[in-house]
């Protein structure tokens, strides 16, 4: 299974990004979306920023991966 994280562009470099990902600074490529700007959001997979997204489904799917998180927790 392949996952997809939401995460914030803060800052452009020609085709590199850094990205706030859940409160994680992450060095991301923007190749596939090199329309993307500053402030959206974009899905990442393996390093790749893959689609931008609107703010709602960030934040809901944020809140679903932290839902998932506290429950493997708590059956650790």
């Amino acid at each position: 299974m392949c996952l997809a994280i939401p995460a914030k562009i803060v800052t452009i470099d020609g085709t590199i990004a850094k990205v706030d990902m859940m409160g994680n600074e992450r060095i991301v490529s923007i190749d596939l979306v090199p329309e993307v700007g500053i402030g959206e959001y974009v899905l990442v997979h393996a390093g790749f920023a893959i689609s931008i997204i609107d703010d709602e489904s960030a934040k809901e799917t944020e809140g679903l991966l932290l839902e998932v998180a506290e429950a493997y927790e708590k059956d650790q």
